[in-house]
């Protein structure tokens, strides 16, 4: 397989699905590229919505208390499901993996697991974590301060298991901070379509697991980091730091960094740039 043919595959961030690369997987077969999305444990066709926010009348004391039907899915769960995604794909050969937001994470399980099998690993402003470090406590640095997700929660994440949105609110000013965190830059009509298709449970396991990152594994994929300079859920700060940390542990192969002036969601405000990027990568 040439490297121009190598498959690329997408994996989404928290909330999201496959559906939300589609204007990015458009362009990039339109460039003559086999692309195909994926969903992550837990969401998509995975996903399993909680009783509470559809059931009527409506309890708002159940949205804190209803533990999540996803509260079983981890980051071993997730990172398997990737794993053998890849190995679909790729058909036992290496594939180019894009992961966005909290895709990240689960990505670099993936590449740990299965080095041999990512011919290069993509982090569209998204989680990387270094060696051994849980995702939701680089949620929690200094460097992320400011996101307007953690915000938005309406449970403990500890209590029920999992990220909860109340994508169902009739709160203008809920719906605006949600808009404001993930489609800053995205057409309002488009913007208001995503967050009807999101799903309100994001496995909380996920976030809570780590990764001990060796030379071998991880450290030895080539990795490029894209930033998002108007990010609200991953700040660039802590985008930056995610890049020196790599850097710092696995000198021999930096991280190659592209700048994007977009919000959290590049592949909607500006699918044909992430696009174009994606497709000049091995």
């Amino acid at each position: 397989m040439s490297e121009s043919s190598t498959p690329l595959i997408f994996l989404h961030g928290y909330w999201h699905g496959s559906w939300c690369w589609s204007e990015v997987i458009a362009r990039v077969a339109g460039a003559g590229r086999p692309a195909v999305a994926v969903d992550m444990a837990g969401h998509g066709l995975r996903a399993r919505r909680p009783q509470c926010l559809t059931r009527r009348p409506f309890d708002p004391a159940a949205v804190a208390t209803e533990v999540s039907p996803v509260a079983a899915v981890d980051l071993d769960q997730a990172g398997d499901l990737l794993v053998a995604q890849i190995k679909e794909v790729g058909r036992g050969r290496p594939v180019t993996v894009v992961a966005h937001s909290m895709g990240g994470t689960v990505l670099t399980r993936a590449a740990q697991r299965a080095p041999d099998l990512v011919a290069h690993a993509v982090y569209l402003a998204a989680f990387m974590p270094a060696s051994d470090v849980l995702a939701i406590a680089c949620a929690q640095m200094p460097e992320n301060a400011g996101d307007l997700v953690a915000p938005a929660f309406r449970a403990d994440p500890a209590a029920i298991g999992a990220l909860r949105l109340d994508l169902a609110s009739d709160d203008a000013d809920y719906r605006r901070q949600l808009r404001d965190a993930f489609y800053g830059d995205v057409d309002p009509a488009a913007a208001d379509a995503a967050l009807a298709l999101l799903t309100p449970d994001a496995p909380a396991g996920i976030a809570l697991g780590a990764t001990t990152l060796t030379r071998d594994g991880w450290g030895s994929v080539p990795r490029t980091y894209v930033t998002s300079a108007q990010d609200m859920v991953i700040r660039p700060a802590l985008q930056q730091k995610f890049i020196r940390d790599a850097d710092a542990a696995f000198p021999d192969n930096p991280t190659s960094v592209v700048a994007l002036d977009s919000s959290h969601s590049p592949f909607l405000s500006m699918p044909g740039q992430v696009a174009d990027i994606v497709t000049k990568l091995g």
